[in-house]
């Protein structure tokens, strides 16, 4: 779920619902996509420049649909024909969809003003092959060719070619720009530890390693000043790099048992509701009988020293689960959550104007995901309950989302003005909203 970029608009593809007031958060009601056989619902993406277009992309019949929300009635279709459609995405301009055919045979940048179409060829197929500069100036590609790695920086304006260069990667995996668009980092595969960081014209800058045998770089995350860049590795450590030498400044490690008596462990704990008899009928009412069988949660701070749940990777699969996997910084710079993937309940929130671990938070299941406020330094946590966690220096809060059966949020994600976020289940999603005034 994407909202539009001013944070005036998002995207259900179904009629407005009725709003639901719980403990100063106001819920939409749960939604779901019916669709077709042949024409499931892969995503729905408004667009980031333009407010009057949003793009539908269809997995089943591979035809991108384009709808103006100001104009119901004017629509378009895409057909890639035999090529097939894998992904699709907006231009940061909101005048260009960009369509990965299948086998990454090719980019087709479509654009809806002049009709006209462009191809890139040789796109790669890695976890983060495509990256847009913030101010949406330039686009970088990631490109496979003769058996070796190299990287294309193209103008959004034109989309021409702007450089062309090959990266020293033995199987290149992701890249990523800094906030600024100055630098672009890309790094290798797990199998080789290898961070490379590019000016815009293709300089490389530096180029970092850690080590060199293990299982290498699993996340990277830019702060949003594009002073720091966060790499989270296999061996359970995040690596911070400074932007003046690219130099490391800092090591933090993930401990089982956390010692230190200035970091504050938030422990989530279950309660029972208590059942007053006098007031109990039969049959039940529907509100009564939910809150019979409902669990509620809350925070209970530990005293340390706390021993956190440690799994122990099976060695004989692959793609274990272990190392840092998740990493971001606050939109303030001050802080840095974590989540090593061999303590899979816990988030590791790290003050970074004193490189020190603040808090971390002990969910009772397993973390699917979190995310920062645009705005403010408040961290909001899913583990794939019916529960939002929200954490800030001021405290912790559990937020139970109304609605009836069993609503499992697995992921979740901000509005740009942080009043507002969507939560995803599998099958539904909603709308939540902080309240500011009074709701009728």
């Amino acid at each position: 779920m994407i909202t539009q970029r001013c944070g005036t608009h998002f995207c259900s593809g179904i009629q407005r619902q009725s709003f639901m007031a719980v403990g100063g958060w106001v819920f939409l009601s749960s939604l779901r996509w019916d669709a077709g056989a042949c024409c499931q619902l892969q995503g729905i993406l408004l667009s980031r420049g333009l407010h009057e277009l949003m793009l539908l992309a269809v997995s089943g019949c591979s035809l991108p649909q384009v709808w103006s929300l100001e104009q119901p009635d004017w629509h378009c279709k895409i057909d890639e024909g035999s090529a097939g459609l894998v992904a699709s995405c907006w231009s940061p301009d909101g005048r260009h969809i960009l369509n990965t055919t299948e086998f990454h045979l090719r980019i087709t940048v479509w654009s809806l003003c002049t009709k006209s179409v462009s191809y890139i060829k040789y796109p790669k197929a890695c976890q983060q092959g495509v990256a847009f500069t913030r101010d949406g100036r330039y686009m970088a590609v990631a490109e496979r060719r003769d058996c070796k790695d190299f990287i294309s920086i193209f103008v959004c304006r034109n989309w021409q070619l702007l450089r062309h260069f090959d990266t020293e990667t033995q199987d290149l995996f992701g890249i990523e720009w800094a906030p600024n668009g100055c630098v672009l980092a890309a790094w290798d595969t797990c199998l080789e530890y290898k961070v490379l960081l590019y000016s815009l014209d293709g300089r490389l800058l530096s180029s970092y390693r850690a080590y060199e045998w293990p299982l290498g770089v699993k996340s990277i995350a830019w702060s949003p000043s594009s002073q720091f860049l966060a790499i989270g590795s296999f061996d359970e450590k995040v690596r911070i790099l400074n932007h003046v030498t690219w130099k490391k400044i800092t090591e933090l490690d993930h401990p089982a048992t956390i010692a230190s008596k200035k970091t504050i462990v938030y422990k989530e704990v279950e309660k029972s509701p208590t059942v007053d008899t006098e007031r109990l009928t039969f049959p039940p009412t529907r509100a009564l009988a939910s809150s019979l069988f409902s669990t509620k949660s809350k925070y209970d701070i530990s005293q340390v020293p706390v021993s956190l749940q440690y799994i122990k990777p099976v060695a004989d699969r692959a793609n274990p689960k272990v190392g840092v996997g998740m990493l971001a910084f606050s939109a303030d710079n001050c802080f840095l959550a974590t989540k090593n993937d061999n303590i899979p309940n816990a988030v590791w929130i790290w003050d970074i104007r004193k490189l020190k671990l603040s808090v971390v938070l002990e969910q009772l299941c397993t973390i699917q995901s979190f995310q920062w406020d645009p705005c403010q330094p408040r961290l909001a946590v899913c583990t794939g309950s019916s529960r939002v966690y929200l954490w800030s220096p001021a405290g912790c809060v559990v937020v139970q989302v109304p609605g009836e059966g069993d609503f499992q949020i697995t992921s979740l994600s901000w509005n740009s003005n942080g009043d507002s976020m969507l939560l995803l289940s599998k099958d539904n999603f909603c709308v939540c909203y902080l309240e500011t005034e009074e709701v009728k």
